[in-house]
């Protein structure tokens, strides 16, 4: 299992990290994920077995938001 911190910068709203914590239901892999919009990042806990790194950012990506 993989630890990973994503920060993204251009969080608007409370409701985006609920948002951003969505894309475990298309990814598999994703064991944990948790937004934090004070701290703008995105922790995910995966298997890089079933889903890597540039997967998740794309996930971010797809839905409009950068990834720091």
């Amino acid at each position: 299992m993989t630890k990973k911190t994503f920060k993204i910068t251009d969080m608007h709203c409370p409701s985006c990290p609920m948002r951003l914590e969505g894309i475990e239901d298309s990814l598999p892999g994703i064991h944990k994920i948790r937004g934090s919009y004070q701290k703008q990042n995105l922790e995910v806990e995966f298997d890089e077995a079933l889903v890597s790194e540039d997967q998740i950012r794309g996930a971010i990506q797809k839905l409009g938001y950068t990834v720091g």
